[in-house]
């Protein structure tokens, strides 16, 4: 099982912050730095210093790191147009030498759109399906060609698609709990379907939905990868676990009822049975970015465990 460190800069975290954590992640050999793509913190957090735009830090990233993938769970669909979106996730695939993905959902924070002066559409989902085929579409169409999208929402003529990723195509995340449009978007654009925090339970009901929707689009269901997201808070005894929990505003028990949390054994555990239901891939939601011994704990106890 590969395990990704996935941060929430929104609730507080400088582009030096994220660098740091980025390259422990590198060196403690990770998978992957994601982050997500939000402009407003939640909760009780004060977000400062500020909010960080998610694929201005990746750029940042990708020249100041040599192996780690890098990617977003999710871009805001409601924050960028499809074009502009596609020639900036295309100019960072570049910059990283080939190492991006990129993570696309709808946008739903409405508080942060009125923060920023964001629209906030009504018609989220259908301007998102729209977003994928213009995003995917411009980056397969052939050099010297044009792309045109004449849409509800999106208009495009005559585009020449360019530039290029570095990669022949971008991998591409989608994910979500949404019973029918969800599975049958993952089935159509997807090259790997995530599920944040969720259950054991809900993770396999979800997975087996865009599995039926693969089929019926044509597709076999092993082409896409199964992943989930979910918070972590490991420690080395019962008092360890506590006091990460306390930093991050949690109660050790819920966490480790709703999350990966506890010894390193119970986690390796934890992440063993979400294995068993088809998952290959987990996000580390780590909430406190100052915890660098949190992440080598994993590192050392956990990652080598599931090699």
């Amino acid at each position: 099982m590969d395990l990704r460190i996935f941060t929430e800069p929104q609730q507080g975290a400088s582009y030096d912050t994220l660098l740091t954590v980025a390259k422990a992640t590198e060196d403690l050999g990770f998978d992957a730095f994601f982050r997500s793509d939000h402009y407003l913190s939640m909760g009780s957090a004060d977000g400062l210093p500020g909010p960080t735009d998610a694929w201005i830090t990746l750029a940042g990233l990708a020249r100041e790191t040599k192996r780690i993938r890098l990617g977003t769970l999710m871009t805001a669909g409601t924050f960028r147009l499809p074009g502009v979106l596609a020639i900036q996730v295309a100019q960072v695939d570049q910059m990283s030498g080939g190492r991006v993905e990129l993570g696309l959902g709808a946008g739903w924070f409405e508080e942060e759109h009125k923060a920023y002066g964001i629209p906030f559409p009504k018609e989220k989902f259908a301007r998102l399906e729209e977003q994928l085929a213009i995003v995917t579409g411009l980056w397969a169409t052939e050099a010297g060609k044009t792309f045109t999208h004449r849409g509800t929402h999106y208009q495009l003529e005559n585009s020449p698609a360019l530039p290029k990723p570095a990669q022949d195509m971008v991998p591409v995340l989608i994910g979500g709990h949404g019973a029918t449009r969800t599975p049958r978007l993952a089935a159509r654009y997807a090259d790997e379907f995530n599920i944040p925090f969720a259950s054991i339970e809900d993770s396999e009901r979800q997975f087996g939905r865009v599995r039926a929707a693969a089929v019926e689009a044509g597709r076999e269901p092993d082409e896409l990868r199964y992943s989930n997201a979910l918070v972590v808070c490991v420690g080395r005894d019962e008092a360890e676990v506590a006091r990460r929990a306390a930093a991050i505003g949690r109660e050790a028990d819920e966490l480790k009822a709703n999350g990966l949390a506890g010894s390193p054994a119970e986690v390796v555990d934890k992440l063993g049975r979400y294995a068993e239901i088809g998952s290959s891939r987990v996000y580390l939601q780590i909430l406190d970015l100052r915890d660098l011994d949190h992440l080598e704990l994993i590192a050392a106890q956990v990652q080598t465990q599931l090699s």
